[in-house]
């Protein structure tokens, strides 16, 4: 059985970066499936189910705006954190004003979406499938999460709530927006692969594939 769940997200900014901009981040035209996946985990996830999304309802017109943002150029290595851990003597320390450096950004502004999405049981954890839907629902009824939903980098915290009806979205016609990162498919043994798919968008909707389907390549 397919359970089903749709939430509105929004907020003043978001950044989907385009893995091919190395140095600058410019962020893709609207909300990767990721994204979405990783705002309906922060409300509620669990290790024995898996979050698929089924659509992504793009609510307000595409704005695009530059950013300049001050971000560290290096960050702390996993050998010195460990190190630090067995020893207790090496200092786990880095200094903003020595790894200060400014990168321009074109980011989206005023951004609005609705996630559709549903989950599918990877193994039995004893409990009804029935009872992780409502746990969901009353989670985002009460507006709980984990952490703090995102749009895209964590800088931008997005807004959540249930809906029962879907807004009409501003956006008309047919949009052909190219090919997106999907999502990465975590393996152990082939090691981290990402996934792609072309992005149609029909009346401000995205119809999102199945991450098992052939429109996905890896």
């Amino acid at each position: 059985m397919r359970y089903g769940i749709k939430l509105k997200v929004w907020g003043e900014w978001a950044c989907f970066t385009r893995p091919e901009m190395k140095v600058e981040r410019v962020s893709y035209d609207v909300m990767t499936p990721s994204a979405a996946r990783a705002i309906v985990e922060a409300i509620y996830w669990k290790p024995s189910i898996r979050w698929i999304i089924d659509r992504i309802h793009v609510l307000q017109p595409i704005r695009f705006d530059n950013l300049r943002r001050n971000e560290l150029e290096n960050k702390l290595s996993s050998r010195t954190v460990t190190k630090a851990m067995k020893d207790g003597s090496s200092p786990v320390e880095i200094f903003i004003e020595d790894n200060r450096q400014q990168r321009a950004a074109m980011v989206l502004r005023d951004v609005a979406y609705v996630i559709e999405a549903h989950f599918e049981a990877i193994n039995s954890d004893g409990e009804n499938e029935g009872k992780h839907l409502d746990q969901f629902n009353r989670r985002l009824k009460k507006g709980q999460c984990y952490y703090q939903p995102y749009l895209g980098t964590r800088e931008f915290s997005a807004n959540f709530e249930e809906i029962d009806e879907i807004p009409t979205s501003k956006l008309e016609g047919e949009r052909d927006l190219g090919w997106m990162l999907y999502d990465i498919d975590f393996n152990e043994d082939s090691g981290n692969k990402p996934m792609f798919f072309r992005v149609q968008m029909r009346d401000g909707v995205i119809e999102v594939p199945h991450p098992d389907s052939e429109e996905v390549k890896r």
